[in-house]
């Protein structure tokens, strides 16, 4: 998977189409991502504890990773991911102005 936690995504297909957010964490095993802010969704929440409260609680689902695609930090374009390698490591590139991730 190219998208890693903390990358600044967009969201290509959905209710959210157009949004941009950060990734809050990523589920490579489903191959999802949780975007902050995107995909939400209502949940009823009891209280657990003495003096805490329940109710309803707006949380993000996780959403497919196929449909974000990463946002360069150079350009500020969505862009598909390339890879170069550098001696034993291998970098993430943008696609279309070439700088690394």
């Amino acid at each position: 998977m190219d998208i890693k936690k903390d990358d600044k995504v967009m969201v290509l297909s959905g209710k959210d189409k157009g949004a941009v957010g950060k990734v809050l964490h990523v589920v490579p095993k489903n191959d999802k991502v949780v975007v902050e802010g995107v995909n939400m969704h209502s949940k009823h929440q009891k209280a657990r504890k003495q003096g805490e409260e329940s109710g309803i609680v707006r949380v993000e689902t996780p959403l497919h990773a196929c449909k974000v695609q990463l946002v360069c930090p150079k350009c500020g374009k969505p862009t598909r991911i390339g890879h170069e390698v550098n001696g034993k490591n291998k970098i993430r590139i943008c696609r279309k102005c070439g700088a690394e991730i």
